[in-house]
């Protein structure tokens, strides 16, 4: 069967690369075409998808019993876990002096947004860099995350081992992290302030005090994983990448799981505890395992998420989308029409119309893969709830919406995030240079518009190949027969399919604009 697996996907993927046709071009900002009309390549990429759904169905025809996969145990020899140690404290260290830079720059630096190391600090360093970090190599802002380390710190310090003040509320669930990412998108939207250096520090240090707040009231990791949205989408993407930090569970040694306040073996078959990085901050060294796995393998796991983290999944997907969307013709004429219907509203009348587009478009994927999920419970004759696929299958969507993101910002952080480079040197924008970078310029032509294409295209295309070949798993996994798991699967193909569609549409619009 694996041998199947195997060439199967190896057939799906070289099929897709080499259906890629070429974009003539000499760089960003001057005339580039198409060889073919655009409707060509929609159509080759919608047929590359549904083909790989056979391709998968095919080659793919029985489920494992459990939710276990190959992986290699790295901590098994000791040099591992002693780089792994040096390189978290250094790392820890590094990302808590970059947060104060951040901020004294905000406020006490240029106020010109490009001589000024916050905005692109926040917006293209970390804000980009660390979703693609989190997807392609693993969950590094676990970590990383300054307030988490601070906070840490400050435990160990004040010798603090109380978990939490009060118990969070099981009915808020991770509704607040939602919230909070709705308030957060609303900010890179529309706000025109954001790139202000000296406004992004004040958000940041409201930010600041509501986390140590909530920190402190509720836990650390309670609150992290129920109402920060930066570690819940990070989590996220981390559970594409290929490796996982996981305690094994051992009779002989105290299970911090049966105490985990985040309830790491609800809705899990996995015998280990994975990714909870609770229980891997309170377990003995013996129990911890840091393991490299294939790529997308943590998605294809299954588990039920709660209703707030299954909206919050469909939100990530649905704002970056939005973000591309907004910057179309369409959107534009959509802008005018209701401009005209609005314009007797007080304020600003295109920052509302922007508001309603962020809370409107999620409203609109939601409402889309609900009824997806209704018809997939029905043609699986009754072996799916409506609910367990609503619950289950909304880890298929995230390597759709990493490739979009791949699309999306790939030119930006290449091109535009090499500012970092001379902004290390003077973050202030007062003349300084540290390391000798202030005078570093940036090469537009590190990337052109035919490689942007490609890329948009190949990884489109293939993070839709991933998506069908996961939520295929998850069917066999809970369906009897691979007969009723491809059956099952055909609203989601078509869901799969069409937005294949509407993302390279939207990624295209610069070219044939």
């Amino acid at each position: 069967m694996k041998l199947r697996i195997i060439v199967g996907l190896s057939l799906v993927i070289i099929s897709t690369v080499f259906s890629v046709d070429f974009v003539y071009a000499h760089g960003f900002g001057e005339r580039y075409d198409l060889p073919i009309p655009i409707n060509y390549f929609l159509l080759g990429a919608a047929g590359a998808v549904a083909v790989s759904f056979f391709v998968i169905g095919w080659f793919m025809r029985h489920g494992a019993q459990n939710s276990e996969y190959p992986r290699l145990n790295l901590f098994k020899w000791k040099w591992a876990i002693q780089i792994g140690n040096i390189l978290s404290v250094f790392g820890r260290f590094i990302s808590v002096i970059l947060l104060i830079v951040t901020v004294y720059a905000g406020l006490f630096g240029v106020h010109e947004p490009l001589d000024n190391f916050a905005p692109t600090f926040v917006w293209i360093i970390w804000w980009v860099g660390i979703g693609y970090i989190s997807a392609f190599l693993g969950n590094i802002w676990a970590v990383l995350n300054p307030w988490y380390v601070i906070f840490r710190w400050a435990e160990i310090f004040l010798g603090i081992n109380r978990r939490h003040i009060l118990p969070w509320p099981k009915k808020l669930d991770s509704w607040p992290a939602l919230m909070l990412f709705f308030l957060f998108a609303w900010v890179e939207n529309v706000y025109s302030g954001a790139a202000q250096p000296f406004n992004l520090a004040i958000l940041i240090i409201l930010y600041s005090i509501f986390t140590f707040t909530g920190m402190t009231l509720f836990g650390k990791h309670v609150w992290l994983k129920n109402a920060d949205p930066f570690f819940v989408l990070f989590s996220l993407f981390a559970r594409f990448s290929p490796t996982e930090v996981r305690v094994i569970k051992n009779n002989n040694y105290n299970n911090v799981c049966e105490n985990c306040t985040l309830g790491c073996f609800q809705n899990s078959d996995l015998p280990d505890c994975v990714d909870c990085y609770e229980c891997w901050e309170n377990s003995e060294k013996i129990l911890k395992q840091f393991s490299l796995r294939p790529w997308s393998v943590g998605l294809s796991r299954g588990e039920r998420v709660t209703p707030a983290l299954a909206a919050f999944h469909i939100t990530a997907l649905a704002t970056v989308t939005f973000d591309g969307f907004a910057e179309t013709p369409a959107w534009v004429s959509i802008q005018t029409l209701v401009w005209n219907l609005i314009s007797y509203l007080p304020g600003r009348t295109s920052a509302t119309i922007e508001t309603l587009g962020i809370l409107i478009i999620p409203i609109v994927f939601a409402l889309v893969y609900i009824q997806v999920c209704r018809l997939v419970s029905k043609v699986s004759a009754g072996q799916m709830s409506h609910k367990a696929v609503s619950l289950s299958f909304v880890f298929s969507l995230v390597p759709i919406a990493l490739a979009y993101n791949l699309s999306h910002y790939l030119s930006f952080i290449l091109i535009s995030g090499q500012q970092i480079l001379s902004l290390l040197s003077d973050p202030l924008g007062i003349g300084w240079n540290i390391f000798g970078t202030a005078n570093h310029k940036v090469n537009i032509a590190v990337i052109d518009a035919r490689f942007a294409w490609i890329t948009s295209v190949v990884s489109i295309v293939l993070g839709h190949i991933i998506s069908v070949f996961i939520a295929h798993v998850i069917s066999l996994r809970r369906t009897t027969s691979n007969k009723i798991a491809v059956r099952s699967q055909y609203p989601m193909l078509a869901l799969m399919v069409f937005y294949t569609v509407i993302s390279l549409w939207i990624v295209a619009q610069p070219i044939v604009e």
